[in-house]
């Protein structure tokens, strides 16, 4: 055990169940060797709910400890390792833009719900659970989105593109009542003609790590490997959801290489280290291989070495506090999609 990995432990048994330690599935084996519970979102924001520890550790990226925040209690404190670990597809959905389309949408006399990912800011799900929409994650997008139709209401799913229209798919909704808003135009590039026959409207977001996946890979992997099952996270371009074996969120992916038959090659589209460690872990009874490479550089912001700074000096620039007046907003939008 090397001298970081000692002092971390150390710290660990000294503050014992007044911290708790929350790890993201893409962050490096050394970082999760020290998580008390690692998992995706969906997981990761129930335990932050249920949790009563003084100080949460939130090794992932900056949403993420957001809605750890938003979930605790003013007497908890959230702390991120290296609060620049960011998210780009975060940063494509900015409130101002949100708020120009939401009103856009309500001049068109329809009822719209938002739907608002994870994978977003604070204000964003201040903003959606103000509308009286919810949060999702990968794992319970359809659920939410069926929530949301039998009110009734169009869905406006912000701020991922695949994930808004591989939901959709998934629930049977043809591809002609699905659009999308792309936000770099005036009213995302939409008229009130083209909206009308609308039931799913995504935001023109984009997670960078899963739009490396192409019709070219599975191809190609298909030839190499024709025995082989590949699954993908709905992060990817429908255009490859629909050629491949299985698409599922990252917990979900875990089942199903756990659930494989021995022997059974599995090729997996998603971010690097979660690959790596499931090929590590099932080394011997399944063959695993990546679709592509494709590492994100904002989980790897996270490391021993910053993460035994933060549980030894608690410095403030670490600590992650959602402003007071969005928290009631934004953990509406998140209980709603813990209730159901």
């Amino acid at each position: 055990m090397t001298t970081n990995q000692e002092e971390i432990e150390g710290i660990r048994r000294e503050w014992g169940t007044r911290l708790l330690i929350l790890g993201h599935h893409y962050q490096s084996p050394a970082v999760l060797a020290h998580a008390d519970v690692i998992g995706d979102s969906l997981e990761l924001a129930r335990k932050a709910a249920a949790s009563q520890a003084e100080r949460i550790v939130f090794c992932g990226v900056h949403f993420m400890a957001e809605s750890a925040d938003i979930l605790t209690t003013p007497a908890q404190r959230v702390y991120m390792p290296e609060p620049a670990a960011g998210c780009p597809m975060a940063a494509m959905a900015d409130e101002g833009q949100v708020e120009k389309a939401w009103s856009f949408l309500q001049q068109q006399g329809d009822a719209w719900l938002p739907v608002v990912y994870v994978n977003s800011t604070a204000r964003l799900k201040a903003f959606c659970g103000k509308a009286g929409g919810s949060a999702c994650t990968s794992s319970n997008a359809a659920k939410v989105f069926q929530w949301a139709l039998n009110q009734g209401k169009k869905i406006f799913f912000l701020p991922d593109i695949h994930l808004g229209l591989n939901s959709a798919h998934d629930l049977g909704i043809p591809d002609e009542e699905t659009a999308i808003y792309e936000y770099q135009k005036p009213n995302g590039g939409l008229t009130a003609e083209a909206l009308r026959h609308v039931k799913v409207l995504v935001w023109g977001g984009f997670c960078p790590i899963h739009v490396n996946f192409t019709v070219a890979d599975v191809k190609q992997m298909r030839a190499h490997l024709p025995e082989a099952k590949i699954i993908v996270h709905p992060e990817a371009p429908k255009e490859i959801v629909r050629m491949v074996d299985a698409h599922g969120s990252t917990a979900q992916i875990i089942k199903y290489v756990q659930a494989a038959p021995t022997g059974s090659t599995i090729v997996i589209g998603t971010e690097s280290q979660l690959v790596k460690r499931l090929a590590e872990e099932y080394k011997g009874r399944l063959t695993i291989r990546m679709l592509r490479g494709s590492f994100c550089p904002n989980m790897a912001k996270t490391n021993e070495q910053n993460l035994l700074r933060v549980m030894k000096d608690w410095p403030d620039r670490n600590a992650v506090r959602v402003p007071a007046s969005l928290i009631p907003d934004a953990r509406l939008c998140l209980e709603r999609m813990l209730a159901l």
